[in-house]
């Protein structure tokens, strides 16, 4: 998926859009092989502050169902 700043509800600079970008892929890659039986959303945001990202929750919920979006293509 192709992160779209719009989507966060913040501004990132480089950096932090980076490691939204790894969390992200690593979490479609999850998805795809079947290893996430948790709330796409909650397990989304526990990734993202476990990588030191901190996101409104209306931010990590649309991401959360971009990836589902993505990933169900």
């Amino acid at each position: 998926m192709t992160l779209h700043r719009a989507h966060l509800h913040v501004a990132p600079d480089d950096q932090l859009a980076e490691a939204i970008d790894h969390v992200v892929a690593e979490l479609e890659d999850d998805i795809r092989h079947g290893r996430v039986a948790d709330d796409v959303s909650r397990l989304l945001g526990r990734r993202l502050e476990a990588a030191g990202v901190s996101l409104p929750p209306n931010a990590v919920e649309d991401l959360a169902e971009l990836i589902e979006a993505d990933v169900s293509l």
